[in-house]
């Protein structure tokens, strides 16, 4: 758990107080069936108290392991994820249907589930290797990013298929 006690921040108003927690991704329960965090999740960042509430920001350093989408393969990414976010303690006076602000009960603020949101939500939708990634052939199944294969990849437009016969006769 990543619990940040609030009595320091309390103690020094608008002076940040550093934190730094390390996971895993099974803690955090942040288990995804098309990708895995490997090894250690390190969180760190700052915590001020701002006078009406408290503000949590910093960054999230993990290594993502995957199969890429295009060409197959195993790979991995090192991943920085930023986060920002405003904390509140339920029962202060202020209104509680503020949609941008955590609540939180007690003396600490527990930010492993706002890890995690952000872990997970920050992920791309497709997986890939580089940018730079070819993908496979679509007739022979070869790596293109290993090297060319020598199949004819050409797709000919079906609306435009009958001057490609036309050609053909020639």
């Amino acid at each position: 758990m990543m619990k940040i006690n609030i009595i320091e921040a309390n103690e020094n108003l608008g002076s940040p107080v550093s934190f730094e927690f390390v996971s895993n991704a099974q803690e955090l329960d942040a288990v995804h069936e098309n990708y895995s965090f490997d090894g250690d999740i390190v969180v760190k960042g700052e915590f001020v108290a701002t006078g009406r509430g408290y503000r949590v920001s910093g960054q999230i350093s993990c290594t993502k392991s995957f199969v890429c989408d295009r060409c197959l393969e195993q790979s991995s990414q090192q991943q920085v994820h930023d986060f920002d976010e405003a904390y509140q303690k339920r029962g202060q006076g202020y209104a509680e249907d503020d949609q941008d602000v955590n609540y939180f009960d007690g003396e600490q603020v527990d930010i492993s589930p706002m890890i995690r949101d952000v872990l997970l939500s920050d992920q791309p939708l497709n997986n890939i290797c580089n940018a730079d990634c070819r993908g496979l052939c679509l007739k022979c199944g070869a790596n293109l990013n290993h090297g060319d294969c020598g199949c004819d990849r050409t797709v000919i437009d079906p609306r435009l298929a009958a001057l490609q016969q036309l050609l053909i006769k020639k």
